[in-house]
Protein backbone atom coordinates (compact mmCIF):
# COMPACT_ATOMS: atom_id res chain seq x y z
CA UNK A 1 0.00 0.00 0.00
CA UNK A 2 1.06 4.06 -1.11
CA UNK A 3 2.02 5.60 2.15
CA UNK A 4 2.09 9.25 2.19
CA UNK A 5 3.35 11.66 4.92
CA UNK A 6 2.85 8.45 7.30
CA UNK A 7 -0.13 7.41 6.10
CA UNK A 8 -1.53 4.93 4.01
CA UNK A 9 -3.71 5.48 1.34
CA UNK A 10 -5.66 3.02 -0.21
CA UNK A 11 -5.82 3.76 -3.81
CA UNK A 12 -8.73 2.90 -6.18
CA UNK A 13 -8.29 3.77 -9.74
CA UNK A 14 -11.71 4.20 -11.13
CA UNK A 15 -10.82 4.57 -14.59
CA UNK A 16 -8.26 2.06 -16.38
CA UNK A 17 -8.52 0.20 -20.24
CA UNK A 18 -7.15 -2.87 -21.23
CA UNK A 19 -6.72 -1.65 -25.35
CA UNK A 20 -5.80 -2.67 -28.80
CA UNK A 21 -4.82 -0.47 -30.98
CA UNK A 22 -1.96 -2.09 -33.14
CA UNK A 23 -1.42 -2.24 -36.81
CA UNK A 24 -3.25 -5.32 -36.76
CA UNK A 25 -6.02 -4.38 -35.30
CA UNK A 26 -6.81 -0.85 -36.84
CA UNK A 27 -9.73 -1.25 -39.44
CA UNK A 28 -9.85 2.26 -40.11
CA UNK A 29 -8.25 6.03 -40.54
CA UNK A 30 -10.53 6.62 -37.61
CA UNK A 31 -9.04 4.02 -35.53
CA UNK A 32 -5.15 5.29 -36.16
CA UNK A 33 -6.52 8.79 -35.55
CA UNK A 34 -8.18 8.04 -32.22
CA UNK A 35 -4.89 6.55 -30.88
CA UNK A 36 -2.52 9.01 -32.34
CA UNK A 37 -4.80 11.54 -30.34
CA UNK A 38 -4.50 9.22 -27.32
CA UNK A 39 -0.81 9.76 -27.64
CA UNK A 40 -0.77 12.99 -28.51
CA UNK A 41 -2.45 13.26 -24.73
CA UNK A 42 0.15 10.81 -23.53
CA UNK A 43 2.67 13.01 -24.67
CA UNK A 44 1.47 16.83 -23.67
CA UNK A 45 1.23 15.66 -20.17
CA UNK A 46 3.76 12.61 -19.11
CA UNK A 47 7.04 13.88 -17.59
CA UNK A 48 9.18 13.33 -20.27
CA UNK A 49 11.40 10.77 -18.95
CA UNK A 50 8.16 8.71 -17.94
CA UNK A 51 6.74 8.67 -21.53
CA UNK A 52 6.24 5.20 -23.55
CA UNK A 53 6.90 4.77 -27.34
CA UNK A 54 4.12 4.76 -29.43
CA UNK A 55 4.44 1.00 -30.80
CA UNK A 56 4.22 0.01 -27.02
CA UNK A 57 1.34 2.73 -26.31
CA UNK A 58 -0.80 1.01 -28.86
CA UNK A 59 -1.18 -2.37 -27.71
CA UNK A 60 0.83 -2.96 -24.19
CA UNK A 61 -0.39 -6.01 -22.83
CA UNK A 62 -1.55 -7.54 -19.65
CA UNK A 63 1.85 -7.61 -18.46
CA UNK A 64 2.38 -4.48 -18.64
CA UNK A 65 -0.30 -3.30 -17.08
CA UNK A 66 0.24 -5.86 -14.25
CA UNK A 67 3.90 -4.35 -13.57
CA UNK A 68 2.70 -0.84 -13.73
CA UNK A 69 0.10 -1.63 -11.53
CA UNK A 70 1.50 -3.93 -8.55
CA UNK A 71 5.02 -3.56 -9.14
CA UNK A 72 5.77 0.07 -7.75
CA UNK A 73 2.90 -0.45 -4.82
CA UNK A 74 1.11 2.89 -6.06
CA UNK A 75 -2.71 1.32 -6.73
CA UNK A 76 -4.78 -1.58 -4.55
CA UNK A 77 -7.30 -1.76 -6.78
CA UNK A 78 -8.89 -0.81 -10.69
CA UNK A 79 -11.90 -0.41 -12.14
CA UNK A 80 -11.98 -1.24 -16.12
CA UNK A 81 -14.25 1.03 -18.35
CA UNK A 82 -14.84 -0.70 -21.75
CA UNK A 83 -14.71 1.49 -25.03
CA UNK A 84 -15.75 -0.79 -27.86
CA UNK A 85 -15.19 1.36 -31.11
CA UNK A 86 -15.77 -1.45 -33.17
CA UNK A 87 -16.38 1.08 -36.43
CA UNK A 88 -12.47 1.93 -35.59
CA UNK A 89 -10.61 -1.78 -34.77
CA UNK A 90 -11.79 -5.55 -36.14
CA UNK A 91 -11.57 -7.02 -32.52
CA UNK A 92 -12.90 -3.39 -30.73
CA UNK A 93 -10.47 -1.06 -29.25
CA UNK A 94 -11.14 -1.76 -25.38
CA UNK A 95 -13.74 -4.63 -24.98
CA UNK A 96 -15.50 -6.04 -21.82
CA UNK A 97 -13.88 -9.51 -22.76
CA UNK A 98 -10.36 -8.02 -22.94
CA UNK A 99 -10.81 -6.46 -19.30
CA UNK A 100 -12.60 -9.75 -18.16
CA UNK A 101 -9.61 -11.62 -18.73
CA UNK A 102 -7.68 -9.46 -16.44
CA UNK A 103 -10.37 -9.94 -13.82
CA UNK A 104 -9.84 -13.34 -14.15
CA UNK A 105 -6.05 -13.50 -13.29
CA UNK A 106 -6.36 -11.23 -10.96
CA UNK A 107 -9.93 -10.94 -8.96
CA UNK A 108 -9.17 -9.43 -5.97
CA UNK A 109 -7.70 -6.62 -7.52
CA UNK A 110 -9.67 -5.61 -10.57
CA UNK A 111 -13.24 -4.98 -11.17
CA UNK A 112 -15.19 -5.10 -15.14
CA UNK A 113 -17.82 -2.70 -15.95
CA UNK A 114 -19.86 -3.30 -18.80
CA UNK A 115 -21.55 -0.94 -21.70
CA UNK A 116 -24.10 -0.36 -23.59
CA UNK A 117 -25.37 1.25 -26.75
CA UNK A 118 -29.21 2.13 -27.36
CA UNK A 119 -28.13 1.76 -31.07
CA UNK A 120 -28.07 -2.36 -30.53
CA UNK A 121 -31.36 -2.32 -29.60
CA UNK A 122 -32.65 -5.87 -28.65
CA UNK A 123 -29.27 -7.61 -28.67
CA UNK A 124 -27.81 -5.06 -26.81
CA UNK A 125 -30.60 -5.60 -24.07
CA UNK A 126 -29.48 -9.27 -24.68
CA UNK A 127 -26.28 -8.40 -24.30
CA UNK A 128 -26.10 -6.32 -21.20
CA UNK A 129 -27.95 -9.40 -19.11
CA UNK A 130 -25.27 -11.26 -20.38
CA UNK A 131 -22.40 -9.03 -18.81
CA UNK A 132 -24.16 -8.82 -15.79
CA UNK A 133 -24.54 -13.02 -15.71
CA UNK A 134 -21.26 -13.75 -16.21
CA UNK A 135 -19.64 -10.90 -14.45
CA UNK A 136 -22.19 -9.75 -12.13
CA UNK A 137 -21.33 -6.28 -13.37
CA UNK A 138 -22.02 -3.16 -10.87
CA UNK A 139 -21.44 -0.40 -13.63
CA UNK A 140 -21.53 0.26 -17.06
CA UNK A 141 -19.48 2.87 -19.11
CA UNK A 142 -20.99 4.18 -21.98
CA UNK A 143 -19.72 6.51 -24.81
CA UNK A 144 -21.93 8.39 -26.32
CA UNK A 145 -19.76 9.84 -29.36
CA UNK A 146 -19.24 6.79 -30.48
CA UNK A 147 -19.34 6.33 -34.18
CA UNK A 148 -21.87 3.16 -35.25
CA UNK A 149 -22.55 3.00 -39.60
CA UNK A 150 -23.67 6.62 -40.49
CA UNK A 151 -24.55 7.27 -36.48
CA UNK A 152 -22.24 9.99 -34.74
CA UNK A 153 -23.37 9.89 -31.47
CA UNK A 154 -26.22 9.40 -29.40
CA UNK A 155 -27.92 10.73 -26.04
CA UNK A 156 -28.04 9.64 -22.33
CA UNK A 157 -31.19 11.09 -21.98
CA UNK A 158 -33.22 9.32 -25.07
CA UNK A 159 -35.82 7.34 -24.74
CA UNK A 160 -33.83 4.41 -26.11
CA UNK A 161 -31.25 5.20 -23.43
CA UNK A 162 -33.63 5.26 -20.82
CA UNK A 163 -35.20 2.05 -21.86
CA UNK A 164 -31.23 0.55 -21.14
CA UNK A 165 -30.87 2.45 -18.15
CA UNK A 166 -33.95 0.51 -16.70
CA UNK A 167 -33.08 -2.35 -17.30
CA UNK A 168 -29.78 -1.62 -15.62
CA UNK A 169 -32.20 -0.83 -12.72
CA UNK A 170 -34.10 -4.11 -13.08
CA UNK A 171 -30.62 -5.84 -13.07
CA UNK A 172 -28.68 -3.95 -9.80
CA UNK A 173 -26.35 -2.24 -12.22
CA UNK A 174 -26.50 1.03 -10.10
CA UNK A 175 -23.19 2.87 -11.32
CA UNK A 176 -23.51 4.62 -14.77
CA UNK A 177 -20.25 5.96 -16.16
CA UNK A 178 -20.56 8.23 -18.99
CA UNK A 179 -17.97 10.03 -20.51
CA UNK A 180 -18.20 13.66 -20.83
CA UNK A 181 -15.00 14.87 -21.92
CA UNK A 182 -12.42 16.27 -24.15
CA UNK A 183 -13.09 15.23 -27.73
CA UNK A 184 -11.11 12.59 -29.16
CA UNK A 185 -10.40 13.07 -33.15
CA UNK A 186 -11.86 11.98 -35.19
CA UNK A 187 -15.36 11.83 -32.58
CA UNK A 188 -18.05 14.65 -32.48
CA UNK A 189 -17.15 17.08 -29.66
CA UNK A 190 -21.42 17.54 -29.26
CA UNK A 191 -21.69 14.18 -29.03
CA UNK A 192 -19.94 14.42 -25.73
CA UNK A 193 -21.84 17.58 -24.81
CA UNK A 194 -22.69 16.71 -20.38
CA UNK A 195 -26.35 18.10 -20.97
CA UNK A 196 -28.14 14.86 -21.57
CA UNK A 197 -26.72 13.69 -17.88
CA UNK A 198 -29.46 16.33 -16.42
CA UNK A 199 -32.57 14.51 -17.09
CA UNK A 200 -31.07 10.95 -17.03
CA UNK A 201 -29.91 11.71 -13.57
CA UNK A 202 -33.19 13.22 -12.47
CA UNK A 203 -35.59 10.50 -14.03
CA UNK A 204 -33.10 7.63 -12.39
CA UNK A 205 -32.43 9.17 -8.83
CA UNK A 206 -31.60 5.68 -7.43
CA UNK A 207 -28.76 5.00 -9.82
CA UNK A 208 -25.50 7.08 -9.66
CA UNK A 209 -23.92 8.66 -12.67
CA UNK A 210 -20.75 9.42 -12.75
CA UNK A 211 -19.03 12.06 -14.94
CA UNK A 212 -15.74 11.06 -16.61
CA UNK A 213 -13.10 13.61 -16.79
CA UNK A 214 -16.37 16.18 -15.09
CA UNK A 215 -17.26 17.25 -18.32
CA UNK A 216 -14.07 19.04 -19.33
CA UNK A 217 -14.19 21.44 -21.62
CA UNK A 218 -17.54 22.17 -19.76
CA UNK A 219 -16.79 22.28 -16.14
CA UNK A 220 -19.02 25.09 -15.33
CA UNK A 221 -21.93 23.15 -16.78
CA UNK A 222 -21.35 20.02 -14.97
CA UNK A 223 -21.05 21.36 -11.65
CA UNK A 224 -24.60 23.27 -12.03
CA UNK A 225 -26.14 20.20 -12.94
CA UNK A 226 -24.19 18.41 -10.43
CA UNK A 227 -25.52 20.82 -7.30
CA UNK A 228 -28.45 20.32 -8.26
CA UNK A 229 -28.40 16.16 -8.92
CA UNK A 230 -26.62 14.49 -5.54
CA UNK A 231 -26.18 11.10 -7.14
CA UNK A 232 -24.11 12.75 -10.10
CA UNK A 233 -20.13 12.21 -9.46
CA UNK A 234 -17.49 13.33 -10.83
CA UNK A 235 -14.33 11.51 -12.09
CA UNK A 236 -11.07 12.99 -12.52
CA UNK A 237 -9.78 11.30 -15.36
CA UNK A 238 -7.89 13.43 -17.40
CA UNK A 239 -8.42 16.63 -15.03
CA UNK A 240 -5.54 15.18 -12.94
CA UNK A 241 -2.60 15.11 -15.18
CA UNK A 242 -3.22 19.26 -15.42
CA UNK A 243 -1.57 19.02 -11.89
CA UNK A 244 1.86 18.39 -13.85
CA UNK A 245 2.14 21.12 -15.93
CA UNK A 246 -0.83 23.29 -14.75
CA UNK A 247 -0.84 23.36 -11.69
CA UNK A 248 -3.07 26.73 -11.01
CA UNK A 249 -5.45 25.49 -13.58
CA UNK A 250 -5.62 21.98 -11.76
CA UNK A 251 -6.44 23.92 -8.15
CA UNK A 252 -9.23 26.06 -10.18
CA UNK A 253 -11.02 22.52 -11.07
CA UNK A 254 -10.81 21.38 -7.90
CA UNK A 255 -11.27 24.28 -6.14
CA UNK A 256 -14.87 24.40 -8.22
CA UNK A 257 -15.62 20.81 -7.76
CA UNK A 258 -14.84 20.90 -4.05
CA UNK A 259 -17.64 24.00 -3.53
CA UNK A 260 -20.17 22.32 -5.77
CA UNK A 261 -20.04 19.16 -5.35
CA UNK A 262 -17.96 18.54 -2.13
CA UNK A 263 -15.35 16.09 -1.19
CA UNK A 264 -17.27 12.75 -1.39
CA UNK A 265 -18.53 12.91 -4.93
CA UNK A 266 -15.16 12.62 -6.59
CA UNK A 267 -13.35 9.71 -7.79
CA UNK A 268 -9.41 9.24 -8.53
CA UNK A 269 -8.86 7.91 -12.49
CA UNK A 270 -5.58 7.55 -14.23
CA UNK A 271 -7.16 7.29 -17.06
CA UNK A 272 -4.79 4.29 -18.05
CA UNK A 273 -2.66 3.92 -20.63
CA UNK A 274 -3.54 7.34 -21.56
CA UNK A 275 -1.03 8.01 -18.18
CA UNK A 276 0.91 5.61 -15.40
CA UNK A 277 -0.68 6.10 -12.09
CA UNK A 278 2.35 5.77 -9.84
CA UNK A 279 3.09 9.63 -11.02
CA UNK A 280 -0.10 10.38 -11.61
CA UNK A 281 -0.95 9.43 -7.64
CA UNK A 282 2.20 11.05 -6.48
CA UNK A 283 1.71 14.56 -8.28
CA UNK A 284 -2.22 14.52 -7.23
CA UNK A 285 -1.05 14.24 -3.26
CA UNK A 286 1.53 16.70 -3.52
CA UNK A 287 -0.40 18.98 -5.31
CA UNK A 288 -2.54 21.84 -3.27
CA UNK A 289 -5.24 25.15 -3.70
CA UNK A 290 -2.81 28.70 -4.06
CA UNK A 291 -3.97 30.87 -0.70
CA UNK A 292 -6.26 32.80 -3.18
CA UNK A 293 -8.44 29.64 -4.45
CA UNK A 294 -8.70 28.54 -0.87
CA UNK A 295 -10.09 31.99 -0.10
CA UNK A 296 -11.97 32.09 -3.05
CA UNK A 297 -13.81 28.36 -3.25
CA UNK A 298 -13.67 28.38 0.97
CA UNK A 299 -12.84 24.78 0.65
CA UNK A 300 -9.66 22.77 1.87
CA UNK A 301 -8.13 19.99 -0.50
CA UNK A 302 -6.11 18.38 2.51
CA UNK A 303 -4.95 14.29 2.99
CA UNK A 304 -8.26 13.36 4.48
CA UNK A 305 -9.74 14.72 1.20
CA UNK A 306 -7.32 12.81 -0.50
CA UNK A 307 -7.68 9.94 0.71
CA UNK A 308 -11.37 10.32 -0.13
CA UNK A 309 -11.14 10.92 -3.66
CA UNK A 310 -8.23 8.67 -4.20
CA UNK A 311 -10.41 5.29 -2.96
CA UNK A 312 -12.67 6.00 -0.32
CA UNK A 313 -15.30 7.12 -2.40
CA UNK A 314 -15.07 4.62 -5.25
CA UNK A 315 -15.24 2.03 -1.99
CA UNK A 316 -18.25 3.28 -1.45
CA UNK A 317 -19.89 2.92 -5.04
CA UNK A 318 -18.70 -0.24 -5.15
CA UNK A 319 -18.90 -1.86 -1.93
CA UNK A 320 -15.33 -2.53 -1.11
CA UNK A 321 -14.45 -2.84 2.46
CA UNK A 322 -11.62 -1.26 2.33
CA UNK A 323 -9.93 -2.66 5.74
CA UNK A 324 -10.94 -6.64 4.75
CA UNK A 325 -9.05 -5.55 1.07
CA UNK A 326 -5.82 -4.65 3.26
CA UNK A 327 -5.77 -7.32 5.62
CA UNK A 328 -6.78 -9.78 2.29
CA UNK A 329 -3.80 -7.68 0.38
CA UNK A 330 -1.24 -8.17 3.34
CA UNK A 331 -2.01 -12.00 4.12
CA UNK A 332 0.97 -14.17 2.56
CA UNK A 333 -1.09 -16.14 0.26
CA UNK A 334 -2.49 -13.59 -1.88
CA UNK A 335 1.13 -11.50 -2.16
CA UNK A 336 2.57 -14.96 -3.59
CA UNK A 337 -0.60 -15.53 -5.41
CA UNK A 338 -0.16 -12.47 -7.20
CA UNK A 339 3.75 -12.48 -7.53
CA UNK A 340 3.58 -9.50 -5.09
CA UNK A 341 6.26 -10.28 -2.26
CA UNK A 342 7.13 -7.22 -0.66
CA UNK A 343 5.06 -5.14 -1.74
CA UNK A 344 3.34 -4.41 1.27
CA UNK A 345 6.67 -2.05 3.21
CA UNK A 346 8.81 -2.52 0.75
CA UNK A 347 8.17 -2.48 -3.39
CA UNK A 348 9.23 -5.88 -5.70
CA UNK A 349 10.99 -5.46 -8.96
CA UNK A 350 9.42 -8.23 -10.09
CA UNK A 351 6.97 -7.99 -12.96
CA UNK A 352 3.90 -10.32 -12.84
CA UNK A 353 4.46 -12.94 -15.69
CA UNK A 354 1.49 -14.49 -17.99
CA UNK A 355 -0.49 -17.30 -16.71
Amino acid sequence: MFTYEGEDIFVIDGHIHMWDASDENIKTEGGRQFIDCFYDYHTGFTPEERQWDYEEYQSYGPDRLADDFFTNGVVDMGIFQPTHLRDFYHDGFNTFERNGRMVDRYPERFIVNGRFDPREGEAGHEELERQKEERDIQGVKVYTAEWMGDSKGWRLDSDESFEFLEHCADLGINNIHAHKGPTIRPLNKDAFDVGDVDLAASSFPDMNFIVEHVGLPRLDDFCWIAAQEPNVYGGLAVAAPLAVHRQKKFGEIMGELLFWLGEDRLLFGSDYALWNPDWLVETFLESELTPEQRDEYGVEFGLETKKKILGENAAELYDIDIEEKKRQFQSDDVTQEYGLEGMYGSNTDSAVADD
